[in-house]
């Protein structure tokens, strides 16, 4: 595997194993960065020495169709693609996500409150009063990270996950909020949980956000609002 790494102009670029090479920002994100990462990441879909591209947040991950002999060769190549790149921006949707809030649907909202020392409902009207935008979809199908949550927000994950999460919840883990579209393990701190359905394999869009999207929480007015 290659270690080697090069950084420029707040860029770090690395290849990842023989086949693979990594774009990847200082932080914090930033949406227009992320809009650099989309228009790139579209270019270069279409390029003939690429096979397959994957845009995270503040990072692009570029899987090659030849294994790389020369570190510097490729990642010159992928600076030189950053350079030239131009920002795509996707024709947003704006997405209503309505949240029942606290009790058994947003078990760790109590914590979240006491961590920040905010009451219950303080922590509702904070999260639910930010514009948010979906920058990628990862860690499970239709599971969005976005950008827009306020700092005053920023949360550890739980010490001890938990081993199921329930589909639907809504999570702080860190500087980020997110919605698991599956029941699975999770270590972020549940705040509430929506009834809509963010992944369905059988629908024409089997992901209910796509980035780009803007996204509001609303609070349902069974929960702590």
């Amino acid at each position: 595997m290659y270690l080697e790494k090069i950084i420029s102009q707040n860029v770090l670029f690395y290849l990842l194993g023989e086949s693979a090479v990594v774009l990847e920002l200082s932080t914090p994100a930033s949406l227009a960065l992320q809009q650099r990462i989309w228009g790139l990441a579209d270019y270069l879909r279409h390029h003939s020495k690429v096979k397959e591209v994957v845009p995270g947040m503040n990072n692009l991950t570029v899987l090659l169709e030849e294994p790389q002999q020369s570190t510097s060769a490729v990642i010159d190549w992928l600076r030189e693609m950053w350079d030239k790149s131009d920002a795509l921006v996707p024709e947003a949707r704006n997405i209503d996500i309505p949240v029942y809030y606290g009790g058994e649907q947003g078990p760790d909202l109590n914590d979240v409150a006491d961590y920040h020392s905010m009451t219950a409902k303080q922590v509702v009207e904070c999260h639910s009063s930010a514009n948010y935008v979906v920058y990628f979809l990862g860690f499970q199908p239709g599971f969005a990270y976005m950008g827009g949550m306020p700092e005053q927000l920023d949360t550890p994950r739980r010490a001890d996950p938990r081993i199921a999460v329930a589909a639907g919840s809504v999570g702080i883990g860190g500087s980020q909020t997110g919605i698991y579209p599956l029941e699975t393990p999770g270590g972020w701190q549940i705040i509430g949980k929506t009834p809509l359905k963010l992944f369905d394999p059988n629908a024409m869009s089997p992901t209910l956000l796509h980035p780009g999207d803007n996204v509001r929480f609303i609070p349902v007015k069974e929960g702590v609002c």
